[in-house]
């Protein structure tokens, strides 16, 4: 079996397990980032096996310079992703936003007749 043969190459910015909805960032994320190893990766990840953790992991050691382009591209997507979200919240949102403010409220309420 060939390293790329654990992957499904959907696009540029689409990486994927092979038969796993999950791409490559995720599990790359927990390993360069949050400096975790294969075997604590496959706790988050139960449904991969731990060969297609060690196979991600070389597949990024092999491709350095182009896989952390992809992260960088990933990061930033996220980091866009979230503060749209952030400024354009949706009507759910904004109600769940509204009722932990409420809920903040009573807090304080009760905390001071005490």
């Amino acid at each position: 079996m060939q390293l790329n043969d654990y992957f499904s190459f959907l696009g540029e910015n689409d990486i994927r397990i092979k038969g796993h909805r999950i791409g490559i960032e995720s599990i790359l994320y927990e390993y360069v980032h949050r400096e975790q190893t294969a075997e604590e990766i496959t706790i988050r990840f139960p449904t991969l096996s731990l060969e297609q953790i060690y196979a991600t992991i070389l597949y990024y050691l092999h491709n350095k310079q182009s896989v952390e382009a992809y992260l960088s591209a990933w990061l930033e997507h996220s980091r866009m992703m979230r503060e749209a979200q952030n400024n354009n919240p949706s009507p759910a949102i904004l109600k769940l936003r509204r009722f932990i403010a409420e809920r903040d409220k009573t807090v304080l309420v009760r905390e001071e007749e005490y």
